[in-house]
């Protein structure tokens, strides 16, 4: 007889008895589990705390660059007539400047033609060159000739060809009531940057003269001037300076003046040290250890009122980084006017997170060299090292494949892979040991099965030998 369920033939519950049995072979996965959770709980705190470290690096990497400190800032007291840009270094100092005149291009305009009609046959050279001595004088650009096809090439079609040379002139056609003209422009301001347009009319006698397009004298036939070019004309401290450009670059050393418009009073340029800057570059470096410093007393502190513990309580690599973090906070850099944070308003609290004095700080700012020496001073001494070449160089120790925080990470990634081999040998266990126990109940209720059908059979041959002996 096939038995279709365990115990059915035994009447006991074989599936519960395996169950319970199966479930004791499993009871250490729990304690596997909660490891487990630890493992990975610390793993991710870690993870957070080395991205933390590499970000307190590079904010003490910018503290020891070499320009944190030499950052300057130009003001313009009429910003609308006159604006202002400085280079790093540059000497803070305070101008009085006056716009003159600003630089021109120059400007010619032909007189009206019909619209659409052509301009003869020949050839313009347009060639750039200085006319402020009242006569042209060339430059050095080599000019550009233009081809003017008979029946072909209208207003329109010159000024394309124009524009296409790129020579330093640039073309547009006007309309009016009048009927349209060629407008010519330099590229760029400045009077030496003007042209000429000579014309050699391939056929003169046809009536469509393309001399109406030349550009030769100032008083002359063909286009004529409407904007001769000028340099821009300024006065710094009362000495006139000129320009071929509105923006002037090399008249200042590492200051750029942007001449907007003439002014009827003196600008105030002023250029000072850019403490915003610096101070933002403090603030930086302040928020990204108070960051790393929380983290770190979060994640080892045992809280007494919860019972509750840190991922990383007692963890050795996490207590050794925040002594260490702390212990540098307070480190010396020497030779210089600061050697301490402290002597520059970074304060460590007692709580072990850094705290600005503003006054200090700003204080300290007025010495941007003392500054530079305290954060960027480099030495292959590391004792004598800036202080923020010291932290990044720690940092990078700490985060290298080597360092203390990328081996306590594969040590905890090792220990998740160990721990989910655990797990599978339990499981696997516990599985082999359900498959031996129910073969063992079955065979038990198969035994059972036989002995029930034979006591049955007895009981008939008792009952019917009862029966025969009366």
């Amino acid at each position: 007889m096939a038995i279709s369920s365990p115990g059915l033939a035994s009447g006991i519950d074989v599936k519960s008895i395996v169950s319970q049995l199966v479930a004791l072979e499993r009871a250490p996965l729990a304690q596997l589990q909660t490891q487990a959770s630890g493992f990975q709980a610390k793993l991710s705190v870690l993870g957070s705390i080395t991205s933390m470290v590499s970000g307190l690096g590079d904010a003490a990497a910018r503290l020891a660059a070499a320009n944190t400190f030499t950052q300057v800032k130009g003001t313009s007291s009429q910003a609308d007539a006159v604006s202002v840009s400085v280079a790093d270094s540059t000497a803070p100092t305070t101008l009085a400047l006056d716009v003159v005149s600003l630089a021109q291009a120059q400007s010619t305009a032909s007189a009206a033609v019909p619209v659409g009609s052509g301009m003869g046959a020949g050839t313009l050279t347009i060639t750039l060159g200085d006319w402020s001595s009242g006569s042209f004088a060339a430059g050095s650009a080599t000019p550009m000739t233009i081809n003017v096809v008979e029946g072909k090439d209208k207003l329109t079609d010159i000024a394309a060809q124009i524009n296409a040379a790129k020579g330093g002139v640039t073309a547009t056609v006007l309309r009016d009531a009048s009927g349209e003209r060629l407008l010519m422009r330099s590229r760029d301001t400045g009077k030496a940057l003007g042209y000429q347009v000579a014309a050699a009319d391939g056929d003169a006698t046809d009536g469509k003269d393309l001399g109406r397009l030349a550009f030769t004298s100032l008083s002359g036939s063909g286009m004529s001037l409407t904007q001769a070019g000028l340099n821009a004309v300024a006065k710094v401290n009362g000495v006139t300076i000129e320009s071929a450009s509105n923006t002037v670059k090399d008249a200042l050393p590492g200051i750029t003046l942007n001449l907007l418009k003439p002014t009827t009073s003196s600008a105030t340029i002023t250029v000072s040290n850019d403490k915003d800057s610096m101070r933002k570059a403090v603030q930086g470096f302040v928020d990204a250890y108070n960051t790393l410093s929380d983290m770190l007393a979060t994640s080892t502190k045992y809280d007494a009122d919860t019972k509750t513990r840190g991922s990383l309580q007692g963890d050795s690599t996490a207590v050794g980084l925040q002594r260490a973090l702390r212990s540098m906070m307070r480190s010396e850099t020497p030779g210089g006017a600061f050697t301490r944070l402290s002597d520059v308003g970074l304060e460590i609290k007692a709580d072990g997170k850094l705290s600005i004095n503003s006054s200090k700080l700003d204080a300290a700012l007025d010495q941007p060299a003392e500054m530079t020496r305290l954060f960027g001073a480099d030495s292959d001494n590391p004792t004598l090292k800036g202080f923020g070449f010291k932290l990044d160089n720690f940092a990078d120790g700490l985060v290298a494949a080597d360092g203390s925080l990328s081996a306590r990470t594969s040590s905890l990634r090792s220990a998740i892979q160990r721990n989910s081999k655990e797990m599978d040998k339990v499981n696997d266990r516990a599985s082999r040991a359900e498959t031996r126990y129910l073969a063992q109940y079955n065979a038990m209720d198969a035994a059972v099965a036989k002995f029930s059908s034979l006591n049955a059979y007895v009981a008939q041959q008792i009952t019917l030998w009862n029966k025969n002996s009366g």
